[in-house]
């Protein structure tokens, strides 16, 4: 059984938020909406939880069209990113509510309210207001409201986008396992590709309103169908440049050549165009690895990693690697690009090859 969206769309006026959406959900699965600012990912789970009604098209779960079922009577629990609590409950009373409306006897309540307060490092605030919390521990209170009820839909709409850096590691890596074993089906809105990889399950890519893509995480990064999806799974953006394949070698405008490498010795010649990951070029010269040469016009040192804006040819280029890499602005930097690990997409957009291996 499932949740299933059937040629969905929605529309405001003449404004299209949500194209033409049709996907499934199977329970017991861990799904991941991945799309910039104003994807639609919001949207898209506000149909799901039956909050909007779609423009066209059909909401069906586990083998029932709900679309007339108001949300009030659907078993669907959601968190958004700006935390909402009952600021006259202690933190107790806002995670209990759901099942004390629900009926839950008082010591199951007890029991499921403080499974989840320990998952959620709240056990100590238990008796606090949320006046008295941070924004943080505010925002764990709204999560762990929704994940103490047995809800069959649990949509999550970048809920740890507020929390500080070494909580949201934490629960990045435990809420997956909060929910195995579980038929409930749940969904995680994010902007980060980082995030969705970490998570696994399934991910669908959204732009401009539309799925371009929906299918295991690690298989929708690898072989991304089209340009755009690789474009939305991947941050920095991904390198990209219209290309030339001649025989062994790959040519980039007027700037530079590649050899063609594994990838592009198995594509006919003709006209593409190229990608390549930042975390594929690096100042660091590998096996495999191609040198090219441009002028630094960013170097950011960000804790251990080193992110190069680079001008290659008039067009800008980006290296994300590991460890401390000074450049100078200005200066002439060699760097080093994994050819084998590049995607080639027609002129369409379209997926052709790639590499695509981390």
């Amino acid at each position: 059984m499932s949740l299933e969206l059937r040629n969905v769309t929605y529309r405001v006026g003449a404004d299209l938020f949500i194209g033409d959406t049709s996907l499934v959900l199977e329970d017991g699965t861990f799904n991941i909406l991945l799309g910039p600012t104003l994807a639609g990912k919001t949207t898209l789970m506000q149909i799901m939880a039956g909050l909007i009604a779609p423009s066209t098209g059909e909401i069906w779960f586990r083998g029932r069209n709900v679309g007339g079922v108001p949300v009030q009577k659907r078993n669907v629990a959601m968190v958004y990113q700006q935390f909402i609590n009952y600021p006259n409950f202690t933190v107790y009373e806002n995670i209990a509510s759901p099942l004390r409306v629900a009926g839950v006897p008082a010591a199951e309540i007890k029991a499921k309210v403080g499974q989840t307060a320990e998952l959620l490092r709240l056990t100590p605030m238990l008796d606090r207001r949320p006046s008295q919390l941070s924004g943080g521990q505010q925002q764990r209170t709204a999560i762990a409201r929704a994940l103490v009820k047995d809800s069959d839909l649990i949509l999550l709409d970048e809920p740890l986008a507020n929390l500080d850096y070494k909580l949201r590691e934490e629960l990045r890596d435990e809420l997956p396992r909060f929910f195995e074993g579980g038929r409930r089906i749940v969904v995680y809105a994010t902007t980060e590709p980082t995030e969705a990889l970490l998570f696994g399950g399934n991910t669908a890519t959204l732009h401009e309103g539309r799925i371009t893509q929906f299918g295991p995480t690690a298989e929708t990064y690898r072989k991304p169908s089209d340009l755009i999806t690789a474009e939305v799974f991947s941050d920095p953006p991904i390198n990209t440049a219209p290309a030339r394949k001649r025989g062994g070698e790959i040519l980039i405008g007027d700037a530079f050549r590649l050899p063609a490498g594994k990838v592009g010795g198995a594509v006919p010649d003709g006209d593409y165009t190229i990608g390549i990951r930042p975390h594929h070029i690096s100042p660091v010269a590998r096996d495999g690895g191609a040198a090219v040469e441009g002028r630094v016009i960013i170097a950011e040192l960000s804790g251990s990693e080193s992110v190069v804006h680079f001008d290659l040819g008039g067009r800008t280029w980006v290296s994300q690697s590991h460890g401390i890499h000074p450049f100078e602005v200005g200066s002439m930097a060699r760097l080093y690009v994994d050819v084998d690990q590049s995607f080639f997409f027609d002129r369409s957009g379209h997926f052709v090859a790639g590499g695509g291996y981390g």
